[in-house]
């Protein structure tokens, strides 16, 4: 039987698979395994489908089931290197017993993971091994769907109805996970995934090393989705730091955008949701986003069961809803507007926020409204929900022109299409050079607006908005590492933030001894290059030998 390397059905003689289009004449270059190779005398290796840090997927075959399988291979950045062709992963001396530690810790966190086969939204783990001097996690491959591309055949977000069972299977594996000390840690669309049967399944997994700053290896963030305190070094991370990711991946779901980098929040804390989300959500749903991403951690939800609790309502909070809902809206009727005198049409209003005692839960409804304010009815035991504790929404009476989503376009075209207007346009200016650096976003590229979507452009009246403009990647300037032995030379690079890669190609040098780096493979000393892209360095192979 012969084998397509890219999706692992059957191909006969043919070269260019008919079911995926890949091209089987195609070799897999180190440090990934060669396409072919066989772990274990059973498990065929395929190709290269996804990497971080701390390992990387390839999709594989089972000889001895006749399945398609996904394998997960230890390999920590700057920690290891293979040869061209080997199977074998090589460790510098000096590196060996904190690569065993890492290792030991990567096997302990898949063999607890291969034990919750009963949680649907957990792909089922059916072996875990070692060979080659690392350690291999074997899971059951199927077809799926990436969660983005799910929510954008949904007319770019979810309803709660159809978002709620998708869910709240999420949240009972993230509670069976920190029951056990463990935990997720990157909770985004990126590594959620859609069934064939209509299933969340959560993929990503990488130990905790790999999910903050200042560890071993170097971290995989998910702007939008990582809490706060994953950018801090060694700072604990817990069950409230999934409850962040889960909840902006919801957040997600129901509006079709990321909530902003939890960086950028930090010195305010604002949350933006259009009032179009707002009326079309549940109010508890609303209240439950705001409180699941709080930046400060003492105000986010503590956990999994206070999480479930406020997505779900029952009928008599329903009705306490309906019976604020109905007196603010006799209140507004009640109270005449005053005039416009030279202000934005956007409005600070209306803050109405009931937490029943016992079983109730905390219901945070915020009305913006002009020059309007309404009193709480007396329904018990009230308490006041400050402002930055909701989404800010905006005032829909306006029938003019509203702002625009303008998160990932290109700033100077916003620019000249606002002004154009007759609205006064600000480029964030950051005080922090380490501020306004992006992996999602390029260089000029905007990455949030002080106004949501849907805020009136009353240009009449002096309107402005202020975009936070990406400044790209970061960069680094590549140290020389010329004469230096390989493991020295991963190392400085690893330390800027590197992912570092030896070249595959034969290089013959008379005056860099065997072993030892020449050079980079497409860049020089001095330059200034993005820490996203992969460094490959050269080696030298010694002098040529002669005849």
């Amino acid at each position: 039987m012969s084998l397509c390397i890219g999706c692992m059905h059957e191909i006969g003689s043919e070269v260019i698979c008919p079911d995926c289009g890949f091209d089987n004449s195609r070799t897999q270059s180190a440090p990934f395994l060669p396409y072919g190779a066989v772990l274990d005398k059973r498990y065929v290796v395929g190709r290269n489908i996804e990497n971080n840090g701390e390992s990387t997927l390839y999709i594989g075959f089972d000889r001895q089931t006749s399945q398609t399988v996904l394998i997960r291979e230890f390999l920590p950045a700057g920690y290891y290197y293979r040869v061209e062709g080997s199977v074998k992963v090589s460790v510098d001396s000096s590196k060996q017993e904190m690569y065993t530690r890492l290792m030991s810790e990567f096997e302990q966190f898949f063999s607890f993971l291969s034990t919750l086969r009963d949680m649907s939204a957990m792909n089922v783990i059916t072996d875990i091994f070692r060979a080659n001097n690392t350690c291999y996690v074997v899971e059951e491959y199927e077809e799926l769907i990436s969660f983005e591309e799910y929510v954008n055949r949904n007319n770019g977000h979810l309803e709660w109805e159809v978002a709620r069972p998708l869910f709240m299977p999420v949240i009972s594996l993230l509670e069976a996970l920190h029951k056990h000390g463990y935990g997720h840690y990157a909770i985004s669309p990126s590594n959620l995934y859609i069934t064939t049967s209509g299933k969340a399944l959560l993929l990503g997994f990488a130990t905790i090393n790999e999910r903050r700053r200042g560890t071993a290896l170097k971290s995989q963030l998910f702007t939008g989705c990582a809490a706060p305190e994953q950018y801090e070094n060694n700072f604990p991370i817990d069950n409230i730091t999934d409850i962040y990711g889960f909840t902006a991946t919801l957040f997600y779901a129901l509006t079709g955008s990321l909530p902003a980098s939890a960086k950028e929040r930090i010195s305010d804390g604002a949350l933006l949701m259009s009032t179009s989300t707002v009326k079309r959500l549940p109010p508890h749903v609303v209240s439950a986003l705001a409180n699941g991403l709080q930046v400060k951690r003492e105000e986010r939800i503590i956990d999994f069961g206070d999480l479930r609790s406020q997505l779900s309502v029952a009928p008599t909070v329903k009705a306490i809803q309906e019976e604020i809902s109905r007196t603010a809206s006799m209140a507004k009727t009640e109270k005449p507007k005053k005039k416009n005198f030279g202000m934005s049409p956007i409005s600070v209003g209306v803050i109405v926020t009931v937490v029943a005692s016992l079983v109730f839960l905390w219901i945070g409804i915020m009305i913006i409204d002009k020059n309007i304010t309404t009193e709480t009815p007396d329904l018990g035991q009230v308490t006041t929900v400050a402002p930055e504790q909701q989404p800010t929404v905006v005032d829909e009476e306006w029938t003019g022109e509203t702002l625009k989503n303008y998160v990932g376009k290109d700033y100077e075209q916003v620019r000249a299409e606002l002004i154009s207007k007759g609205i006064t346009v600000y480029k964030d200016a950051y005080t922090n050079e380490d501020d306004g650096y992006s992996d999602m976003f390029d260089s000029g590229i905007i990455m949030s607006q002080s106004f949501p979507e849907g805020t009136p452009l009353d240009a009449d009246n002096g309107f402005a908005v202020t975009f936070k403009v990406s400044r790209g990647p970061k960069a680094a300037t590549l140290p020389n590492v010329e004469d230096m032995s390989l493991a020295s030379a991963v190392s400085k690079l690893t330390e800027l933030g590197y992912v570092v890669y030896q070249d595959t190609s034969v290089e013959y040098s008379d005056k860099i001894q065997q072993g030892k780096v020449i050079g980079y493979k497409d860049h020089r000393a001095g330059d200034m290059l993005s820490l996203d892209v992969p460094v490959y360095l050269v080696v030298s192979a010694g002098p040529e030998a002669t005849n």
